[in-house]
């Protein structure tokens, strides 16, 4: 019998070679941060499956949006405050075409990134022990970033300001209705931005409600 993460890579319609190599890949990292996660506290579960679906493929499931960001260009992907490595490591093993840089402020959470990174043989990826405030400004191509506090008007002028002119931000969140409301609350809401409803395998297709939404918010600079 598949294990969830191999189902959902199917649902997610990667093709069957990239789930060869990928589901590996990811197993591992799951192995990586149940090992670490009392020392660092990287996720929320040592469930392996939940982390699967919760992190794996909920990182997973905005990948196709992501390299439609990014295109035919040499990207540079960010991965702005990102803790465990989610989304940045299950992107750029899904990604290899691109540059990845996992932005992290705490050192100890960047040892974890980097041990990560090797074990899983990521050569596309970076790590930067840095503030977003202290990020150079014009870094990157795509900014994304997983589990942020709500946007506010100071955390998007930093955020904007690491992109490259014609960048984009994308960020993964919740429901709906929240998303109005936290970008209907900045002072000056981006003219140009768009959600997109994600689909995540065994979580946003099960019937437990709206707590279960998912969405991607593609931010333009």
């Amino acid at each position: 019998m598949p294990t969830k993460l191999i189902q959902g890579l199917q649902k997610l319609n990667f093709p069957q070679n990239e789930i060869e190599r990928l589901a590996p890949l990811m197993e591992s990292y799951i192995s990586e941060l149940v090992l670490f996660n009392s020392a660092y506290n990287l996720v929320n579960t040592n469930d392996r499956e939940e982390i699967a679906v919760r992190h794996i493929l909920d990182s997973l499931s905005a990948a196709r949006h992501i390299k439609a960001l990014a295109g035919d260009r040499d990207a540079t992907i960010a991965d702005i405050g990102s803790g465990g490595g989610l989304p940045g490591i299950p992107l750029a093993a899904a990604l290899p075409q691109y540059n990845f840089v996992l932005v992290e402020r705490m050192s100890k959470r960047c040892a974890f990134l980097e041990n990560a990174s090797a074990i899983l043989g990521l050569k596309n990826v970076v790590v930067k022990n840095l503030e977003l405030e202290k990020t150079p400004a014009a870094s990157f191509d795509i900014a994304t970033f997983r589990a942020f506090r709500p946007l506010d008007n100071k955390m998007l002028k930093s955020l904007l300001a690491v992109l490259k002119p014609g960048g984009f931000l994308a960020a993964y969140k919740a429901r709906g209705s929240k998303i109005l409301e936290e970008m209907g609350a900045l002072g000056h809401l981006p003219q140009d931005y768009k959600t997109i409803a994600l689909e995540v395998p065994f979580l946003t297709d099960t019937n437990s409600g709206d707590d279960r939404e998912r969405n991607l918010v593609v931010i333009s600079k």
